[in-house]
């Protein structure tokens, strides 16, 4: 890996590219180059694997890019290209105008010819990529700190499913969409066969970026990293295993206990570091800026990475193993057991991975010059494993049952092969400390980590319908340091809508008073998949007035709206949080009423409830009474009712009802009206 950056149409653009490599520095030291341009300044800072062959490059066009391309070799004899290695490969390829998807690895870069820039990521977004284009200057660099540094705003994190192109004379830019992978149609074959080429796309995306040297394994004792493990140890290579965790009398963490008990049984070589819980702050002065992010599960899982990989230094690694990957393409999570259609849930996992997971382990990495391999995430294994049919994923209670099988049948015992595993910030205990840390303070976890970044996560539009999904989790973003921007409300005429909430939805103007937030109000005539191109307007609108960078969304259980949403928000760029996506229904409406949420039915349309349910306010005996009615989601999530919140954290004022009128199609359907509500304070 590598770091890139440029600064296009600025007096100081030289001076800006050196501030900006120094900050880049330990993404690379084997070299260090500058190059100016008619317009602009490029730099480079060298992690060289490959050969060592400083950039930036020039040819027919002008490239610097962060990459590691696996079947450089190949393109370049397919295409009959002379090149020492995969980045000159890169630039001749795209001298010759040929399609970066028949690259097979991962890459950041940005390539100049013709007066257009153009930049793109692999298709995961491995490989980091931002960019600024603010009035007449464009910057792009692979972490957002450095331009951060040099003053920019309105930062954004390029898309890995788009291309931009930047005009450098009109000073325009453009976006091509790429094609995601897909989950359908599901493979036919049968078991064993589905299991043999499972098994054969492995070993060839591990071998594929096995180095010519030794190399670090971040090693927990789960299936993942035991199956590269194992792997690594039957091919003979050179190689050692890096565990962290917490160092509490009395109390070994699980991740060890279950690290140590694989190496014994492979012979593998384990190095462990160990911290206790005072030191635990030192490190977050220096992760948590690093990662730029204050979210309490990427800090917990960044404390035992950061710490495994400071091993990997010392013993001189420049590449570094992740299992990374494989929860999403062979279901591990909660939430793929949950799911009605397993594979499409993968898919949705894989989407948001570039946000949650790839941005953080990058940088981590990086800062310990180590270069971060993902057999896991290889393009045609992961093609290939989203159509396996869902029933090979998850047996019964057993998570990534077809990995478990390779790996028994390749001669893991049974009991590692099908041990379940804790994630990694409780494994490690390194979430016990934040909250410990926390608690000596009297803060929460979201709290605590915010002195040590105290800018916001990400800019976040709210997809807004007055009721108490789309409130409450703008309430958990904003608890977790993510920045709320704007709210977005559709206005359906359609009152059955598929995508959008309608009734009450003339309160969201107060509403968004109330929170001190401005309002986007977008009208649709709610035809079913037509409304969808009016939400796009709306997010549009979102993302050039208020520089959102991400939308929040209420959806609890309706795949059929998640999908659509995020399908949506790629296309723009936008990246997409649902907080309460399988939330048990129950436990959410307990969460709102101790978060002093205000709240009432505004619709109902299920047997068992009648009128009397509508204007009344939602609390612990009204739950009760909600749970004996038969048939009916406690949530409402199967559209037995709606609900309006009055009040909530997120209000400076609360919302009163003056005239309201009830309005019945049936005996156990109907909604409220209300003519008339003010702000009061509280």
């Amino acid at each position: 890996m590598c770091g890139i950056i440029g600064i296009f149409h600025h007096e100081q653009a030289k001076q800006q590219v050196e501030t900006a490599l120094d900050i880049l520095k330990n993404r690379g030291k084997d070299d260090t180059k500058i190059l100016e341009l008619s317009q602009g300044v490029i730099g480079h800072t060298l992690h060289a694997v490959v050969n060592h062959v400083p950039q930036p490059l020039q040819a027919k066009g002008t490239l610097t890019a962060n990459c590691e391309i696996y079947n450089w070799k190949e393109l370049a004899q397919n295409h009959n290209l002379k090149v020492k290695n995969d980045a000159e490969l890169l630039l001749k390829f795209l001298d010759n105008n040929q399609s970066i998807e028949e690259l097979d690895g991962v890459f950041a870069f940005a390539y100049i010819n013709d007066n257009i820039i153009t930049l793109a990521r692999d298709l995961f977004g491995v490989k980091p990529l931002w960019f600024v284009h603010n009035r007449d200057q464009f910057a792009f660099t692979s972490e957002k700190k450095a331009l951060e540094k040099l003053g920019y705003i309105d930062i954004q994190e390029l898309n890995p499913r788009s291309i931009l192109r930047y005009n450098i004379h009109t000073k325009e830019i453009t976006f091509n969409n790429r094609e995601f992978v897909t989950y359908l149609p599901e493979h036919e074959d049968s078991y064993q066969n589905l299991k043999q080429h499972t098994e054969e796309l492995l070993y060839k995306a591990i071998e594929k970026r096995i180095p010519h040297q030794k190399f670090g394994l971040l090693f927990s004792g789960g299936i993942d990293s035991t199956f590269l493990a194992k792997h690594f140890k039957d091919q003979g290579y050179d190689f050692t295993c890096y565990t962290a965790v917490l160092d509490i009398e009395n109390k070994t963490p699980s991740d060890l206990v279950a690290a140590q008990e694989v190496a014994k049984e492979l012979g593998l070589k384990l190095k462990i570091k160990k911290i206790k819980v005072e030191d635990v702050s030192q490190y977050l002065k220096k992760i948590v800026p690093l990662i730029e992010d204050s979210n309490v599960v990427k800090v917990g899982v960044a404390l035992t990475f950061y710490l495994a990989c400071e091993l990997a230094k010392e013993d001189g690694c420049k590449v570094i193993f992740s299992g990374l990957g494989s929860e999403e393409i062979f279901a591990g999570y909660d939430r793929h057991k949950k799911s009605s259609n397993i594979n499409q849930e993968c898919v949705s996992g894989l989407l948001k991975m570039y946000e949650r997971d790839l941005y953080r382990d990058d940088v981590l990495t990086m800062d310990q010059n180590l270069e971060l391999r993902l057999p896991f995430l290889d393009r045609t294994l992961a093609e290939f494993s989203l159509k396996i049919p869902e029933e090979y994923k998850i047996k019964e209670e057993t998570t990534k049952f077809i990995l478990r099988d390779i790996a028994q049948s390749k001669g893991l015992s049974k009991e590692f092969a099908f041990r379940k595993k804790k994630a990694a910030q409780y494994g490690s205990r390194f979430d016990f400390a934040l909250g410990k840390l926390a608690k000596q303070e009297n803060k929460s976890k979201s709290e605590y980590l915010k002195q040590f970044y105290p800018s916001h996560n990400v800019k976040l539009g709210v997809l807004f319908s007055s009721g108490k999904d789309s409130t409450y989790s703008a309430y958990i973003m904003k608890k977790q340091n993510y920045d709320l921007t704007c709210l977005i409300t559709m206005k359906s005429k359609n009152p059955d809508s598929y995508m959008f909430q309608t009734a009450s939805i003339n309160m969201v103007e107060l509403q968004a008073e109330a929170m001190g937030l401005p309002l986007i109000q977008q009208e649709t005539e709610g035809e079913k998949e037509e409304e969808l191109k009016d939400l796009e307007l709306a997010l549009q609108k979102a993302k050039e007035i208020y520089k959102i960078e991400g939308v929040v969304s209420g959806a609890v259980f309706s795949t059929y709206q998640r999908d659509r949403i995020e399908k949506i928000c790629d296309k723009l760029g936008l990246k997409i949080f649902s907080p309460l996506w399988h939330k048990d229904p129950e436990q959410e409406m307990k969460e709102l009423l101790q978060h002093n949420f205000t709240f009432i039915f505004s619709a109902i349309a299920a047997e068992g409830l009648d009128q009397s349910w509508l204007n009344t306010i939602i609390n612990e005996n009204i739950l009760i009474k909600l749970n004996k009615v038969k048939g009916v989601m406690v949530n409402g999530e199967g559209g037995e009712f709606e609900s309006l919140v009055l009040d909530c954290p997120l209000f400076q004022k609360k919302i009163n009802l003056l005239n309201t009128e009830v309005l019945m199609d049936s005996s156990c359907s109907g909604r409220l009206i209300i003519h008339k509500a003010r702000l009061v304070d509280k």
